[in-house]
C-alpha cells in the first residue's frame, strides 16, 4: 500500500525559492575591510543567481551535469554561485584555495571543470596554474584584482558583473531529480590523491534541515551567523543552504580572516553565532585578551574540524560565548554529531563533560564501532573502536572521474556500505561520541593505546602553552612513544620538566612523553587542522630540536 502524500523532490531550488520568498529581507553581509560592508538581501541574491545562471547557460554554454568551479572567499557572489549552479542543473565544485598547486591542478582535471569563478584577489594563486588546467575554458573574475595575470592565456576571461548585467532576474529553473548531483568537494588529500565527494540535492536539503534543528545549531531569523568556516570546505558546514531555509543572516568575512578584523566585524555587525575551527578561535581569544572589544552579541560558537581544547571552551565561557562542539567530515556533508547536553545534565557537574564530547548522533546518522578484528563494540562509553556511519547525507562512494564508476576503497567503506571514518572513539549508552584519536594518530606503545588528543588537550590547558601537538615516533623498547611539540606563549617560563610534571597529574605515568620539542607554530592542513604528518617527517629527518627527559 502506498501513501497518499505528494511526492515533491527535495532540491536546492526549493531552498532558494523559499529563502527569497519567505525570508527575502534577510541579508548576506560581506566584510570589505574599509568600514563599509556590502549588504545584499536574500531576494537580491536570488535575482543575481538567476542572472548568473542565464550567463553560464547562454554565454558560456554550461550544460546539465557539467562542473562549474569556484575559487573564492566567503562572500555574497560565492553564495550566488551556491544556488545558481545546482539549480540550473549543473554541479558546483568548490576548490580549496589552500591546497598545494599539484593537488589543485589534479582536482580540476579529475572533476573536468569547464568554468572557474574566481575572486580577483586570488588571481595570483590561480593564474600560474591555468595552463595545466586543460579542461578549463572560461574564467569569471569577481571583484578587483590584477587581471593582467590572465593576459595571453588560452582561456576566455569574463568580468562577473559585466557577465550578469542586464540578464533576466528570473530563471525557469528545471524540475530536477532530487538524487542528481548538486555540488562536489574533494577531501584535503593528506594521504594519496584527494577524493571527490558528490552531494545530491536530496542530501543537501535533508542536511540543511538537520543544521536548523534545535539540537543542532538551532538558529532563527533573529540570528546573524558569522560564517568563518570556508565555503570551499564541505559547503561551509551547510550554513549557506540552511540559512535560506530559516532566514538567518550571514556575515561573510571574505579574505579578512585574521584575528583583528574578525574582532572588529563582531563588534561592528553584532553577530549572534559563528562557526570555525579551533585555531581561528585561539587566535581570536589572544586578540581579545590583548585588546578587549565588545563581543557580547556573540553567544553561540560552533567549533568543529578538530577537538576543541577544554581550556579554550572555558575561556570563551568567561566571555559569554558558549562553545558547541560538533564533529563531521567531507564525507558526512559534514554534520555528524553536535554536543548539546541532555536535559538531565543541565546545571549539573555532568554538563561540561557532555560539552567536551563530539556530541550526539542525530536521527539522520546511524553509527557503530568496529574493533580491530571487525567485531561490533557496544555503546558503553568504554569500548574504543573505529567509528563507522551511514545515513541520508553520508557518502556511499567517491567520485571516479568523468565517465568513471564510483570508487569504494575497502579501507574507506565496509562490505555492507558503511563509511569508515578513520576516527577512534567511544559512544555512551545515550549516543554521545567521544573521539580519542584518528586511527592513524593513535600511539601504540607496548601493546597499549595512548591518545594524542588527550595529551594535547592536557598540555594546552597549561597557562604557558599556546599550542601543542603530539605524534607517535619509533621507540626500540616500546614500538612507539609520544613526542610532544609545544608552542609557548610570549614571556612563558615553563620548561619541559615542568610541563611533564603538569601532565603527570592528568594522565597515567606510562603515557607521559619523554621526547619534547619547541616549535614556532604547529603545522596546519589546508582546513586548519594540525598536520601531524609534517611533524613526523620533521622528526624522522632530524629537523626538530628534540630533548629527551
Amino acid at each position: 500500500m502506498l501513501s497518499t502524500m505528494q511526492d515533491v523532490p527535495l532540491t536546492v531550488t526549493r531552498i532558494l525559492d523559499h529563502g527569497t520568498a519567505v525570508h527575502g529581507n534577510s541579508q548576506v553581509i560581506t566584510w570589505t575591510g574599509n568600514g563599509a560592508p556590502q549588504r545584499r538581501s536574500f531576494r537580491e541574491i536570488g535575482a543575481r543567481a538567476a542572472q548568473l545562471a542565464h550567463a553560464l547557460r547562454d554565454d558560456l554554454g554550461v550544460e546539465d551535469d557539467e562542473r562549474v568551479a569556484t575559487f573564492m572567499w566567503n562572500n555574497a557572489e560565492h553564495v550566488e554561485a551556491y544556488f545558481a549552479v545546482p539549480c540550473m542543473g549543473a554541479v558546483l565544485h568548490t576548490l580549496n584555495l589552500r591546497l598545494p598547486a599539484e593537488q589543485l591542478t589534479w582536482i580540476v582535471g579529475h572533476a573536468a571543470d569547464r568554468v572557474i569563478i574566481v575572486n580577483g584577489s586570488l588571481l595570483g594563486l590561480l593564474a600560474p596554474l591555468l595552463d595545466r588546467m586543460t579542461t578549463v575554458e572560461h574564467v569569471v573574475v569577481s571583484g578587483p584584482g590584477d587581471r593582467s595575470l590572465l593576459d595571453g592565456g588560452r582561456v576566455r576571461v569574463h568580468d562577473y558583473e559585466e557577465l550578469i548585467e542586464g540578464r533576466a532576474t528570473a530563471y525557469d529553473w528545471p524540475e530536477l531529480d532530487e538524487r542528481r548531483a548538486a555540488a562536489m568537494c574533494y577531501t584535503s588529500g593528506t594521504t594519496g590523491d584527494p577524493k571527490g565527494v558528490v552531494y545530491s540535492h536530496r542530501s543537501i536539503y535533508l542536511h540543511s534541515m538537520q543544521v536548523n534543528m534545535a539540537q543542532s545549531m538551532g538558529l532563527t531569523d533573529a540570528d546573524l551567523s558569522l560564517v568563518v568556516v570556508p565555503q570551499f570546505h564541505v559547503n561551509a558546514w551547510g550554513l549557506p543552504h540552511a540559512t535560506f531555509m530559516t532566514g538567518v543572516g550571514m556575515l561573510m568575512p571574505d579574505r579578512f580572516l585574521q584575528p583583528a578584523p574578525l574582532a572588529e566585524m563582531i563588534e561592528s555587525e553584532r553577530p549572534t553565532h559563528a562557526a570555525a575551527v579551533p585555531t581561528i578561535w585561539q587566535g581570536l581569544l589572544a586578540e581579545l585578551t590583548a585588546k578587549p572589544r565588545d563581543v557580547s552579541s556573540l553567544t553561540q560558537v560552533t567549533i568543529g574540524g578538530s577537538a576543541c581544547p577544554p581550556s579554550l571552551m572555558e575561556a570563551f565561557d568567561t566571555l559569554g560565548m558558549r562553545v558547541c562542539h560538533a564533529w563531521g567530515m567531507t564525507e558526512t556533508s559534514p554534520l555528524g554529531t553536535v554536543a548539546r547536553p541532555p536535559a538531565h545534565a543541565l546545571g549539573t557537574p555532568e554538563e561540561f563533560g557532555y560539552r567536551l564530547t563530539q556530541g550526539r548522533f542525530p536521527a539522520g546518522v546511524e553509527a557503530r564501532l568496529s574493533g580491530p578484528d571487525g567485531t561490533r563494540l557496544p555503546w558503553d562509553g568504554e569500548s574504543a573502536g573505529e567509528l563507522e556511519v551511514r545515513g541520508n547525507w553520508i557518502a556511499g562512494a567517491y567520485y571516479g572521474g568523468a565517465g568513471g564508476e564510483a570508487i569504494r576503497p575497502e579501507d574507506k567503506f565496509s562490505p555492507d556500505g558503511w563509511l569508515k571514518t578513520g576516527d577512534v572513539g567511544v559512544i555512551s549508552p545515550d549516543g554521545f561520541l567521544t573521539l580519542t584519536d584518528r586511527a592513524k594518530d593513535v600511539i601504540k606503545s607496548g601493546g597499549e593505546w595512548i591518545s594524542s588528543v588527550e595529551l594535547e588537550n592536557a598540555l594546552m590547558s597549561h597557562p604557558d602553552v599556546a599550542e601543542a601537538a603530539v605524534v607517535a615516533v619509533p621507540d626500540e623498547k616500546w614500538g612507539e612513544r609520544p613526542l610532544a611539540t609545544v608552542v609557548l606563549k610570549e614571556d612563558a617560563t615553563a620548561d619541559y620538566a615542568s610541563l611533564q610534571e603538569f601532565l603527570s597529574t592528568r594522565v597515567a605515568k606510562w603515557q607521559l612523553p619523554e621526547r619534547w620539542a619547541l616549535v614556532p607554530a604547529v603545522p596546519k592542513t589546508s582546513v586548519g587542522k594540525f598536520d601531524k604528518k609534517v611533524l613526523r617527517r620533521q622528526y624522522a629527518e632530524g629537523e626538530l630540536d628534540v630533548t629527551r627527559l
